[in-house]
């Protein structure tokens, strides 16, 4: 499957909780506690921990939460990394490393949300920040988890539901979200890509470093101008040209490589490729041809590839953890789990005026567009599909009757994508959208829907039945998944240079 991405940006869901308190409530505990989506672990914590007290406001609040869950995180980070030593075997180990590096961006979520909270005018933090660190903090937790799932090791390690980190993590996002919801949007969300970012996406840059296979620049391979980077003491942009060429490695940007900038020579010219895959040892995770965890990451004119195909299972081409992170001109070509966090994964994200292809899958698979992961129902995350095209790849026109197509399923309990205003060719089956095998996970709390698609599958009379869908008919409905209203792109995307349409 080849992907253009738009955006990613990660928002999550207010609570419904009130500023407005007596003094009665005020010296409550349980009250407090009482209205968050999980009170059993906030209130045993605020009763047992060093934080024996009443909140006095809804700021204190929001910070005691974080601050549990950090505390509850840097317990659990230590147990991990202690763990490693009753690993039994190859598949234990794999889904161990990565639990260490998302506990430790987990921790380090957290912290950078308690630091923004603490001093917000020093630090240019405001509430929008904290919900993205909040959301990408929780969805670490829940990759973590993942990964033993992935090899059926699930027993052997289990730290979210031991230590209540993602219940803490849940409960603070609710409480953050009563300020987001406060503001204005145009207050909260930042123009955070200036005008010297918007020229270097446009136009032709200097680099610091060159990256060449033929040994006329730097280095010869990517990680290796990456590692320079790293090892810079100033994080302001660094520019890393890739020139024209196959690179046949995996690369990771790690979350303390802030600022990096890719450039390619062009999509057709600048491949980063590898054929990680989960039949060959690796979790979803791991699998990545590029792992993105570096906040201010930019990549332009350049293809992320994974080559495992069909047959390998997971197999991810680009997974980004990256806040404030721009691909530009960019492909992202595999078979599955194309893309870890849009396509595949928990984020607030629009594709827009995009080509999906969906490649010929084995005898007895089906295609599935989207996996969308929200598992919070605090969580304002999703995909919307606006705009843009769905179409068979060259390898699946001849049989494209012999297989099914589906715009998603759900990989999670609150999974939501939306597809409006665009064509979908003869390749979607006329349910539309497939269960999680022949189960009935998630049909009544997911939330899928079309409005006014087009072309030979857009009908939507045949679709599935289920709680969940809608076929959606309301402008204003459907206006709650365009770039303005979900990720908010009005108020930042102008910044960036990159075409867009606001609305529907």
């Amino acid at each position: 499957m080849e992907i253009k991405i738009l955006l990613v940006f990660f928002v999550s869901l207010s609570s419904m909780l009130s500023t407005t308190l007596s003094r009665s409530t005020r010296s409550n505990i349980t009250w407090w506690c009482n209205q968050t989506p999980h009170p059993e672990p906030c209130l045993y914590l605020m009763s047992h921990g060093s934080r024996r007290f009443a909140p006095k406001h809804m700021s204190q609040f929001r910070k005691i939460m974080v601050q549990l869950a950090f505390d509850r995180a840097v317990m659990t980070g230590k147990k991990v990394n202690e763990f490693g030593q009753s690993c039994e075997n190859w598949k234990q180990k794999a889904a161990w490393r990565d639990c260490l590096k998302l506990f430790d961006n987990t921790i380090l979520q957290l912290n950078t949300t308690l630091r923004g909270l603490e001093s917000r005018r020093r630090m240019g933090c405001n509430d929008f920040d904290a919900q993205t660190w909040l959301s990408t903090a929780l969805t670490n937790i829940q990759t973590c988890e993942a990964g033993f799932m992935d090899f059926n090791v699930s027993d052997f390690f289990t730290p979210s539901s031991s230590n209540n980190i993602s219940q803490m993590i849940s409960n603070s996002l609710a409480v953050n979200g009563i300020f987001l919801r406060k503001r204005n949007l145009t207050q909260v969300f930042p123009g955070w890509l200036s005008r010297h970012h918007k020229r270097l996406l446009l136009s032709s840059t200097k680099a610091h470093i060159v990256v060449a296979k033929d040994g006329s620049g730097n280095f010869r391979t990517v990680q290796a101008a990456l590692d320079a980077a790293a090892k810079r003491k100033r994080y302001t942009r660094f520019i890393i040209h890739v020139k024209r060429g196959v690179y046949r490695e995996n690369i990771e940007v790690s979350s303390a490589n802030r600022n990096v900038m890719l450039v390619g020579d062009g999509m057709k010219r600048t491949i980063i490729t590898s054929s990680r895959s989960a039949k060959t040892g690796y979790t979803t995770y791991s699998s990545a041809t590029a792992g993105i965890d570096g906040p201010g990451f930019i990549a332009r004119d350049i293809t992320f590839s994974n080559t495992a195909g069909p047959t390998k299972g997971q197999a991810v081409a680009l997974r980004s953890a990256s806040d404030l992170s721009v691909f530009y001109r960019c492909a992202i070509v595999g078979y599955q789990d194309t893309l870890m966090t849009s396509y595949f994964g928990n984020a607030a994200v629009v594709l827009q005026s995009c080509s999906i292809f969906a490649r010929r899958p084995l005898k007895g698979q089906a295609n599935i567009i989207t996996a969308q992961g929200r598992g919070d129902p605090y969580q304002t995350t999703g995909i919307a599909i606006h705009n843009s095209r769905i179409l068979a790849a060259n390898d699946l026109k001849p049989v494209v009757h012999a297989f099914n197509t589906y715009l998603g399923r759900p990989w999670q309990q609150y999974s939501r994508t939306v597809v409006l205003k665009t064509y979908l060719d003869s390749l979607v089956s006329p349910a539309g959208w497939s269960k999680w095998g022949n189960s009935e996970f998630a049909l009544g709390t997911l939330y899928y829907g079309e409005y006014k698609n087009y072309g030979p599958s857009s009908s939507t009379k045949w679709r599935v039945k289920w709680p969940g869908f809608h076929v959606i008919t309301s402008a204003s409905v459907a206006s709650r998944f365009t770039v303005n209203s979900l990720i908010a792109g009005r108020t930042w995307l102008p910044t960036t240079g990159v075409p867009f349409t606001a609305g529907l």
